[in-house]
C-alpha cells in the first residue's frame, strides 16, 4: 500500500522556504520556531521519515538538518525518546515594565458561601466504572448528531428515578436534557417570549442571575411576597400580566422554608385557571434530614408544571447536566429552541449518568451525601447553641445551607468582620428582589461546600464573628 502523509505521527507546521537550499531553509525554520517559543522546550518533533513525507522532501535532508541542529544545541536526540526541542532553546523574553503594585488583598481562608456541594466528594471511582461500562456498550450512533432532547438511555433512567424518588410524572418522551439549570431557564425564557408571555413572577428572595436571565429574554419579573409558609401564591391572580411563575417549592432558596400545601394547591389552581405555567426549580430536593422529602409540585399537574432538576448539587456543577420534564404541549417548542442554540448536550456524560443511575450508584451516593450533610448541619446547630445561643437557625433541616437569623442591623457588620478574619459569608439581603420588603437580617451559611478538612476551621471562624 502506498504511504500517505495522513497515516504518520505528530503534525508539525513548518515552512522551510526562504533560504538557499532545502536543508538550510528547514534548519532556519526550526531554529526560529524554537527561538520564538512556538516550539516549546521538550516538544517532540516528528520522525525524519514523517516530516520528510509531510514536506515532500528527501528523508536524508530532514535527518541531516536534525543532526546539525542537535550539534548546535537546538535539539536533543536520545534512543527511545526521539528528537526534541532542547531546554536551552527557550526564548529569552524582555522583562515587562513593572506596573505599580496593587494593594495586597488577602483572599478568604475559609468560605461558607452557598451554591456548591463538597466537590471533594465527587465519586470519581464509581463514575469511572460507569463511564467504562457505558462507553463499552454505547452504539456507534451515540457519537453522532442525536436527538436534541438527549440520549434515550438517560431520559429513560431519569424517568424511573424521578418518579420513584421525587414523585414526578416523567415519561421519557417529555424529558429534555440540558446543560444545567441556567440553560434550562434560558430555553424557557425564549419559549415564553415566543408564546407572548410578558411577565414571569419570581419569589421575593432568590438568585439575581435567574431574574436577569428572564429579563434578558424580554420578560418582566414581579415578585411574590414570602413568609414562613413560603411564597404567597394566592397573590398570583392579582398579577394580571403574569404567564408563569418561577419557584423553589420543596426548599425555598435561600430562606429554607417549604411551600405550604395550601399554597402549592393555590399555585396549581392559578395555573389551571389562567393558562399559566409553574417553573419548579428542584435544586436540592433529595436532601431532607428530618423526614422524607416533600414530593415535587409537578406531580399535582404535569401539564401545568415544568420540572427543572440538575446534577449540580447531588454530584457536581462541573458536569453541566440538567433536565426538564415538560408538559406534553411544550416538548416540541423547547426542543426547537434548544436545537437552534445548542443542538445537544455531550453524549459521553449523558451515557455515564444513565449507567450511574441504573446501577444504583446514584442512589448510594445521594444517601451517603445525605448523611454527610446532616452531620455537618447538626454540628453547625450544636456549635451555635454553645457559642451563640441567642441566635436562631430558621428553615427546615434540608439542603446544603442554613439561614442564621441576626439582630436587626448587624448583617453587614458581621460579613465585614468575617472578611477581616478570612471567612467569606453571604447575607440574606444579597438575595432580595429589588421590589421586595426585607424580612430581617440573616446569614446564608453553606455547610455543604467546605471539604472535611476545612469544615472545622470554617465553623470556628464563623463562631468568632457572631454577635
Amino acid at each position: 500500500m502506498t504511504n500517505s502523509w495522513a497515516t504518520f505521527g505528530a503534525d508539525l507546521h513548518i515552512d522551510p522556504t526562504g533560504a538557499a537550499g532545502l536543508r538550510a531553509g528547514l534548519m532556519d525554520a526550526l531554529r526560529e520556531a524554537a527561538r520564538s517559543g512556538r516550539l516549546a522546550p521538550g516538544t517532540r518533533l516528528p520522525s525524519s521519515r514523517t516530516l520528510a513525507a509531510d514536506l515532500g522532501i528527501a528523508r536524508n535532508t530532514v535527518a541531516d538538518a536534525y543532526a546539525e541542529l542537535v550539534a548546535e544545541g537546538w535539539l536533543t536526540a536520545r534512543q527511545g525518546s526521539g528528537t526534541r526541542v532542547a531546554q536551552r532553546a527557550e526564548p529569552r523574553r524582555p522583562a515587562p515594565a513593572s506596573p505599580p503594585s496593587p494593594p495586597v488583598r488577602r483572599g478568604p481562608v475559609h468560605s461558607l458561601m452557598p451554591g456548591s456541594p463538597d466537590l471533594s466528594t465527587f465519586p470519581r471511582a464509581d463514575w469511572l466504572k460507569a463511564a467504562r461500562r457505558a462507553l463499552t456498550d454505547a452504539p456507534n450512533d451515540a457519537f453522532g448528531y442525536g436527538d436534541p432532547r438527549g440520549r434515550i438511555e438517560l431520559r429513560t433512567a431519569l424517568a424511573g428515578y424521578l418518579a420513584r424518588a421525587r414523585g414526578v410524572y416523567a415519561d421519557p418522551e417529555r424529558i429534555v436534557i440540558c446543560s444545567g439549570f441556567v440553560h434550562a431557564l434560558m430555553l424557557m425564557g425564549k419559549v415564553l417570549r415566543q408564546r407572548r408571555v410578558r411577565e414571569v413572577a419570581v419569589e421575593s428572595y432568590g438568585l439575581d442571575v435567574h431574574r436577569n436571565l428572564l429579563t434578558d429574554a424580554g420578560l418582566r419579573t414581579p415578585c411574590l411576597p414570602l413568609d414562613g409558609f413560603g411564597s404567597r401564591t394566592g397573590g398570583l391572580a392579582a398579577l394580571r400580566g403574569v404567564g408563569a411563575v418561577l419557584m423553589t417549592p420543596a426548599h425555598q432558596f435561600p430562606t429554607g422554608v417549604p411551600l405550604h400545601p395550601d399554597r402549592r394547591a393555590a399555585a396549581v389552581d392559578w395555573a389551571r385557571a389562567a393558562g399559566g405555567l409553574i417553573l419548579e426549580d428542584d435544586y436540592d430536593g433529595e436532601f431532607r434530614y428530618d423526614r422524607q422529602p416533600v414530593g415535587a409540585l409537578q406531580g399535582l399537574d404535569p401539564e401545568r408544571v415544568v420540572y427543572l432538576g440538575t446534577a449540580s448539587k447531588s454530584l457536581a456543577p462541573g458536569l453541566r447536566l440538567g433536565w426538564m420534564v415538560l408538559p406534553r404541549g411544550l416538548v416540541g417548542e423547547v426542543t426547537g429552541a434548544k436545537g437552534m442554540s445548542d443542538w445537544m448536550t455531550g453524549t459521553p456524560d449523558q451515557l455515564t449518568l444513565a449507567e450511574f443511575i441504573r446501577s444504583g450508584a446514584y442512589d448510594r451516593h445521594v444517601r451517603a451525601m445525605r448523611l454527610r450533610y446532616r452531620r455537618r448541619r447538626d454540628q453547625l446547630v450544636a456549635a451555635l447553641a454553645e457559642r451563640a445561643p441567642g441566635l436562631r437557625i430558621s428553615g427546615i433541616a434540608a439542603g446544603l445551607h442554613a439561614v442564621l437569623e441576626l439582630p436587626e442591623g448587624t448583617e453587614r457588620s458581621v460579613i465585614q468582620a468575617a472578611a477581616w478574619q478570612g471567612l467569606a459569608l453571604e447575607g440574606l439581603g444579597r438575595f432580595r428582589h429589588p421590589d421586595a420588603e426585607p424580612v430581617g437580617d440573616a446569614l446564608v451559611i453553606s455547610y455543604g461546600a467546605p471539604t472535611d478538612s476545612a469544615w472545622a476551621g470554617a465553623l470556628e471562624a464563623l463562631c468568632r464573628v457572631l454577635p
